[in-house]
């Protein structure tokens, strides 16, 4: 828990610094939530480059174009008619080799204050070795900045805050759906909130307006599905097992997806037993938001602790079947007919 607030201040305090106008040397932005990290960025950008991206003052690299020579000269060019010049590298791993490493301590810690760089992490993930004393010294340097999943109580604020921009309505109750149904990310959230907006007729965004035009992501579909397994109704899940064949996902992946919510739902029935917490369960499955745990309490509460635990037990039998298997789509097939009749 104490990680999760460190990793929420550096993001508060970059927001505050920027509304001030304080700009740090040396950032390093990674995270799941694109959204938040490419509106800082873009406030970064606007602070230093009012007049835009095509000034003397921007320079931009990722993996492929950057060398530690270019970097180094664009460190010391001077900028042109302002205060700073903003480099931008994105994806370019800084810990894979020492003699990076060692390279970039050096500039780092004797950089010019006209210079604003930024390690922008996207694509690739993010994941020093604190262990090594070189990448603490790398990291000393820096301003990191996680762009984590929003707390929920935030993330519902934002949807209905969008929601009224676009001159509409909706419930916190509808807002929970919302998130649920596109994964809980602001980056999805977002075009999600503009389709419904201009889709609905009246001023409050009611269900109906949502499920009309809003695609469920893999993630909400393997929940409905593992609530109509466990309420034993066959033919709804066999409805939504057809919903996850239509979105033409990889085999491998549903069966994951589906093994997840099995292992998350019997998680979910040891927290029942246990007289637990919907945040332990939070915390013990991986679950992002409390409405999504409240959502698998709901649906264990429906089953047993047998019955969960045979569960995971046929989807580590069918997960291996799967890898010999010429027919993928009937090994998923036959494994939720078997969950439904559990």
């Amino acid at each position: 828990m104490e990680d999760k607030a460190i990793k929420n201040n550096a993001y508060d305090n970059l927001v505050l610094s920027l509304k001030a106008g304080q700009i740090e040397k040396l950032y390093i932005f990674h995270g799941e939530e694109r959204y938040l990290l490419e509106h800082c960025l873009a406030n970064l950008r606007t602070l230093i480059c009012p007049d835009g991206l095509d000034s003397f003052n921007y320079k931009r690299f990722d993996a492929k174009t950057i060398t530690l020579e270019s970097f180094e000269d664009a460190v010391n060019t001077l900028p042109v008619f302002a205060e700073r010049t903003l480099i931008e590298i994105h994806d370019f791993d800084i810990f894979k080799n020492e003699n990076i490493r060692q390279q970039l301590c050096g500039t780092f810690a004797d950089l010019p204050d006209y210079v604003c760089i930024v390690f922008v992490y996207t694509v690739i993930e993010y994941k020093p070795d604190g262990r090594l004393k070189a990448n603490k010294e790398l990291l000393s340097c820096a301003t990191v900045v996680e762009f984590a999943v929003q707390q929920q109580d935030k993330l519902l604020k934002w949807i209905q805050r969008h929601f009224l921009d676009a001159g509409k309505s909706i419930s916190t109750g509808d807002a929970e759906y919302l998130a649920f149904i596109t994964g809980g990310l602001m980056t999805s959230l977002n075009g999600e909130i503009e389709k419904t907006a201009a889709y609905s007729k009246n001023e409050k965004i009611t269900r109906e307006d949502i499920d009309a035009v809003v695609i469920p992501v893999l993630d909400a579909v393997s929940y409905k599905l593992t609530d109509a397994i466990v309420s034993r109704d066959k033919k709804k899940a066999l409805h939504l097992l057809d919903e996850l064949f239509q979105m033409r996902e990889a085999a491998h992946k549903l069966m994951f997806s589906i093994s997840l919510k099995m292992r998350q739902l019997l998680a979910a029935r040891v927290c029942i037993e246990s007289n637990l917490s919907s945040s332990v369960l939070m915390e013990i499955s991986g679950v992002r938001h409390e409405f999504q745990a409240r959502t698998l309490i709901g649906t264990a509460r429906k089953s047993t602790l047998p019955a969960c635990r045979n569960a995971v037990l046929f989807c580590s039998t069918a997960a291996l079947e799967l890898n010999s298997s010429s027919d993928p789509e009937s090994c998923i097939l036959e494994l939720v007919c078997r969950l439904s009749e559990n």
